[in-house]
């Protein structure tokens, strides 16, 4: 699973939220985007060391940490960080690309899908249970994948 960039599909669920984009420069929508990805990847690689392969000791409350922080961006609001001058072919230092405003109804779908998971996830995670929380983080990355497939460029 690609580390970066694993927030595209939770910042979907409010894509079109054109007025508080209007706010920000289309600099700054990428830049917060970015930054919220890299947050995200931070606490889906503390969960994927922990709950899936084992190398760091799991400890329940780092995982509800970042189970909640992944939680909290997919309910962030954070589609309005994306607007059409936003995608990789009118702006720079960005792969979204432009058949995310092609394809709403999928963008929607896609977004949709990845904040249910991530509220499952912090639910999963307050449960304390190691292999039920690998699972769902694997559900969780399916999510980011088909966001990734659809509207990220390589």
């Amino acid at each position: 699973m690609n580390k970066t960039g694993l927030l595209s599909a939770a910042l979907l669920t409010a894509a079109f939220a054109m007025p508080a984009a209007a706010q920000l420069s289309v600099e700054d929508q990428i830049e917060a985007r970015k930054a919220a990805y890299q947050f995200m990847s931070w606490n889906m690689g503390k969960i994927k060391a922990q709950a899936v392969d084992g190398g760091v000791e799991f400890n329940a409350d780092q995982m509800k940490a970042a189970a909640n922080a992944i939680a909290a961006v997919a309910n962030s609001g954070m589609g309005a960080l994306f607007s059409p001058d936003s995608t990789m072919d009118k702006a720079d230092d960005t792969r979204l690309k432009p058949e995310f405003f092609q394809q709403p109804e999928k963008a929607r779908e896609v977004g949709m899908n990845f904040g249910r998971e991530a509220n499952k996830l912090q639910e999963v995670a307050a449960s304390g249970d190691r292999a039920a929380l690998a699972r769902q983080f694997s559900a969780v990355g399916e999510t980011c994948k088909a966001c990734h497939d659809s509207f990220r460029a390589d």
